[in-house]
């Protein structure tokens, strides 16, 4: 089974939010905690807090291409356009775009329809498109799936808060599971473990990954870690799934560990 991890960030320079406490992460050490825990793969979220991190990603992709790949930003100010998605694009290891819509004025584009220049263009490439937004904003995801079908949106964190942790982290799960009716929206299980008011195997967790399970099915739930920010260990957070889940196993559990979030980036 190819195990790839659908979210991690790569950076070299010395700053990051408290809340990313390794750091800095670079592709040596990835390299290594990747090999420690069996992880084949993974797709790198260049670090929005490090100015040199989206250059820093084309060297990784260009120098390990069997290990790195990338969701790549840019700023979403007044002066960008869909030019920019193609000079993106081209860039070497580029499966995609991934943004933050956090902030007022970001949310306020997005709930306004200021960002569909950016959607239209996405889905006129037909490309993944990995979004962080916080939950009051699903329902803005949704509307933009059903008008913009071709691009393939995928939703960090199960759009949970990483300052919060169960209950209140899963407050907003009805509103996500209601996004599975739009067939091009996929959801990373990543940052699980923080979620957890337990030790592993994080059983406190489990009840919200099976009705994501259920309501998206294996093909849209991408397993992955955003390492820098979890307290345990890449290993565990890969065990949590291939052992402590007893429903999720044969062909399902290949695809959640990595084989759907390879078809729905296209890295083949």
């Amino acid at each position: 089974m190819r195990i790839i991890d659908a979210q991690i960030h790569l950076w070299a320079g010395d700053s990051a939010p408290p809340h990313h406490w390794r750091a800095p992460y670079t592709v040596e050490a990835a390299l290594r905690d990747m090999d420690l825990a069996g992880v084949d793969r993974a797709i790198n979220c260049p670090a929005t807090w490090d100015a040199a991190s989206n250059d820093y990603a084309v060297e990784a992709a260009e120098q390990h291409p069997d290990r790195f790949a990338t969701l790549g930003w840019f700023p979403l100010d007044r002066d960008a356009d869909e030019s920019l998605v193609d000079t993106w694009l081209e860039r070497p290891g580029m499966l995609g775009l991934r943004f933050l819509l956090v902030g007022p004025e970001l949310e306020s584009r997005l709930a306004s329809g200021g960002l569909d220049w950016l959607w239209a263009a996405a889905d006129r490439r037909g490309i993944a498109v990995g979004v962080w937004v916080m939950p009051a904003h699903l329902s803005c995801v949704g509307d933009i799936a059903a008008r913009y079908p071709n691009m393939r949106l995928m939703i960090d964190h199960l759009a949970t808060n990483p300052f919060e942790t169960l209950p209140d982290a899963a407050a907003h799960l009805d509103a996500l599971l209601a996004l599975a009716r739009h067939p091009n929206v996929g959801v990373k299980a990543t940052g699980v473990p923080g979620l957890a008011t337990d030790a592993y195997p994080y059983a406190s967790t489990h009840a919200v990954l099976r009705q994501v399970y259920d309501a998206y099915g294996a093909e849209r739930m991408f397993w992955g870690t955003d390492i820098t920010r979890l307290r345990c260990s890449w290993h565990a957070a890969v065990t949590m799934f291939t052992e402590e889940l007893p429903w999720l196993r044969g062909r399902d559990l290949e695809l959640v560990m990595g084989r759907a979030v390879a078809e729905w980036t296209g890295w083949h």
